[in-house]
């Protein structure tokens, strides 16, 4: 690599020169692909589905299932957990990254050097002969942004940080449904016992009426080892079940920094499960998901990486600067004078042979920004998809709710029936206790089915992208932390101002 380097005399120049930093910058302006189909895609719920005016209000849609418990539980979440802290902290390191690119815009170069020196000579005579020196220097240079590299720099900042919010409000989106979910699963796997139980003290007490019978030889001992493989395998259910409730505390547990353990919050919590009326897709807009968060973070990404294109082509030119400098020396040696210089003008540096790199340093940055365009429709098309399985996941699982419920009342009808007729000598014990089976699977069926419906419809909220609010300073990091933050480092203002807000997207095609 040679390197070019001459200074211009004539002050002309330099005006030449500031006129040209104003240039427009290299690289492509970001716009956010064109999703052609999206103006014909529209999900729909099928079904009945109760018209929603406030349908594209998600930012909190738990409180339409009014479950205290349920808010309580999102409002801590938001206050304690680390990943939504880690986050958090991603904004504040994108904001001083944001103050790294602005601050290169301006002069690069200020350096200032001092040194003195003090010598004592002695000679054979025994005088001793001394003196003293001293230099000092400043030197200032700016490199013009004639092409647009810090401009670039600024931009890519910018992006990335508008990028780190939208990260964190997906954060909320993600622990929001995770937390719903959880609580959800938690009273339906409570349910499950509750069932277990009562079909456990229902064949129990089939089983101590056969053991009874047989022992006075009026049943026969099949009978007996049947209603007893029965109450045995229901009872042998719970143990299970009461693992996975264990793990479902836990997991909630996690999501609230907590350790392993009870949760005081699900302390009296019922096994009841809300009656709710899906959102009815007609009243939300498709283009919708283009602003759910993890799509506006894949746009933003790409927005940041569109501008270090423009960078990378920055090197492939010129470089033009300004520099100065002021520079004093002088010593105690009276026949030396002391001395003044200073310098100022324009220079340019052009790397050019650098045998290929700095042009592949632009394909490399081409070639990542399409990789982040095509993350950026890949994320349109899972946005569509999951509203798409979350629509259709509620439609099937109320579609088989109505059955299974239908299917319960028939079990216990039958159940009814078998238990009578055995009691007056009309059918074996056999009937009976095939009733009793029926009867505890389909109600097993039937909670579980409806825990799926209630989490289909966590899902779609989830899938339309609710759930998040606003960014503020003091909620993205706790206080504590800034505290210790500051302590630690000076922070400046950063830890103190308001936090800018993503604009939102506008028409497909646009800047983000």
């Amino acid at each position: 690599m040679r390197t070019i380097s001459f200074y211009l005399i004539r002050g002309g120049a330099v005006g030449l020169l500031l006129g040209l930093a104003a240039c427009a910058p290299l690289g492509p302006d970001y716009q956010d692909p064109d999703i052609h189909w999206l103006a014909d895609w529209q999900p729909e719920l099928y079904g009945e589905t109760q018209q929603d005016a406030g349908a594209t209000d998600l930012s909190q849609w738990w409180q339409r299932f009014q479950d205290p418990v349920l808010t309580d539980l999102v409002e801590k979440v938001r206050l304690e957990n680390p990943a939504l802290r880690i986050a958090g902290l991603r904004i504040l390191e994108s904001r001083a990254l944001q103050g790294v690119a602005t601050g290169l815009q301006y002069p690069q170069v200020q350096q200032l050097t001092a040194q003195g020196a003090y010598v004592d000579q002695q000679r054979g005579s025994g005088r001793d002969q001394e003196f003293r020196t001293g230099e000092a220097a400043f030197n200032l240079g700016w490199e013009m942004d004639f092409w647009g590299r810090f401009r670039r720099a600024v931009e890519s900042a910018d992006a990335a940080y508008f990028a780190s919010v939208t990260n964190q409000q997906d954060v909320q989106v993600l622990l929001a449904a995770q937390v719903a979910s959880l609580y959800y699963s938690y009273k339906t796997t409570l349910k499950r016992i509750e069932i277990a139980r009562n079909n456990v003290v229902l064949q129990k007490r089939s089983f101590d009426i056969t053991e009874k019978l047989y022992n006075e030889g009026q049943d026969s001992e099949l009978d007996l080892q049947q209603a007893k493989s029965q109450y045995l395998g229901t009872q042998a259910t719970i143990p299970g079940l009461q693992l996975a409730l264990q793990q479902q505390r836990n997991a909630l547990s996690a999501l609230l920094g907590r350790p392993p353990g009870d949760l005081p919050e699900l302390e009296g919590v019922d096994s009841s499960l809300p009656e709710l009326q899906p959102l009815s897709l007609r009243e939300v807009p498709a283009n919708l998901l283009l602003r759910r968060p993890d799509v506006r973070t894949a746009a933003w990404s790409a927005a940041a990486q569109s501008a270090q294109i423009g960078i990378a082509k920055a090197d492939m030119y010129p470089a033009l600067s300004l520099f100065g400098s002021f520079g004093w020396s002088g010593s105690s040696v009276e026949l030396t004078p002391n001395i003044t210089t200073f310098a100022a003008g324009p220079a340019l540096t052009w790397n050019l042979f650098n045998y290929g790199r700095l042009r592949n340093n632009v394909r490399v940055q081409d070639a990542r920004l399409q990789q982040a365009l095509e993350a950026y429709r890949n994320s349109v098309l899972n946005a569509a998809r999951e509203i798409d399985d979350a629509a259709n996941r509620i439609a099937q699982t109320g579609a088989s709710q109505q059955i299974l419920d239908q299917s319960l009342t028939a079990a216990e009808r039958s159940l009814e029936i078998a238990t009578r007729r055995y009691r007056e000598g009309y059918s074996d014990f056999q009937r009976v206790l095939d009733a009793q089976a029926r009867t505890f699977s389909q109600s097993d069926r039937a909670i579980v089915n409806r825990g799926d419906h209630v989490a289909a419809i966590i899902g779609l909220y989830q899938a339309l992208g609710g759930g998040w609010q606003e960014a503020a300073i003091n909620t993205v990091i706790p206080e504590e932390t800034r505290n210790t933050m500051s302590e630690r480092t000076h922070w400046g203002d950063l830890l103190k101002d308001p936090l800018a807000t993503p604009p939102p997207p506008s028409e497909s095609g646009s800047k983000p």
